[in-house]
């Protein structure tokens, strides 16, 4: 039997090598007692993608015990190893992706991936998004050959598309083209991380709205927010709706 909303924690920024251990626990504890239809992280999984984080990432979310898709993120591509990084960026990322994550099926939303990362760009730092066609295009023939299927179209990448208000440059390079096309392709929100700030915010491009919701960080990296993570609830009749958890210590 369907039941009536699906739900999403919707976690980022866990940045294992520079964790929060009681942050984790709290979201762990959380995922055991409560039983959310699948977890959700938007990148940033590791702090410098070493095979040592990679190794704690993979003990961490493979013990939850939940359907699990992970995003990469800007710190997830190796930061020492420059010949891995530019070859093979993704290869430690895939390592972990294959030992935990599964294809999410759910009953009222479908969840599509978008990397808005790239290993270098011309500009400093690296950190903030790119969209490069190939990704978006990629993400775009995804929501094309859900056209038919009636469920919420949810997309996840690391970077916010659009910046925090509309009179501050946008950081992501492309990202107001990416929020049009996504946003004209279907898509009824996006999930994101990276800020270390929890937000929900109604936007619009060219005419076109979608919902942006970026989740916080459970890492001592914190930028004038408590640890959190959002639930994510969406209903037979497309509806969402965001809860934010925060930790107070």
């Amino acid at each position: 039997m369907s039941l009536p909303r699906t739900t999403i924690f919707h976690v980022s920024d866990v940045h294992f090598g520079v964790e929060d251990q009681t942050a984790l626990d709290w979201f762990a504890a959380a995922v055991v007692a409560e039983q959310p239809d699948a977890v959700i992280c938007t990148g940033d999984l590791t702090q410098r993608a070493t095979r040592s984080q990679y190794q704690a990432a993979q003990e961490w979310f493979g013990g939850l015990g939940v359907p699990i898709m992970l995003q990469p993120g800007n710190h997830d591509m190796p930061y020492y190893n420059l010949w891995e990084r530019f070859r093979r960026p993704y290869a430690r990322f895939g390592t972990l992706e294959a030992a935990v994550s599964s294809e999410l099926v759910l009953d009222h939303t479908v969840v599509v991936p978008f990397d808005t990362n790239v290993p270098a760009q011309l500009r400093w730092p690296w950190s903030d998004g790119v969209v490069t066609r190939r990704n978006l295009d990629a993400a775009l023939a995804a929501l094309a050959q859900l056209a038919d299927d009636p469920r919420t179209k949810l997309v996840a990448c690391h970077h916010p598309l659009l910046p925090a208000d509309d009179a501050r440059k946008n950081p992501t390079i492309r990202g107001d083209v990416a929020f049009a096309e996504l946003a004209a392709a279907g898509a009824s929100a996006v999930l994101t991380g990276h800020v270390h700030l929890p937000f929900d915010q109604q936007r619009s491009r060219e005419n076109r709205s979608m919902r942006m919701i970026g989740a916080g960080t459970l890492s001592t990296r914190l930028r004038g927010a408590d640890p959190s993570y959002n639930v994510v609830f969406v209903g037979n009749t497309g509806t969402i709706e965001v809860e934010r958890r925060d930790l107070s210590k």
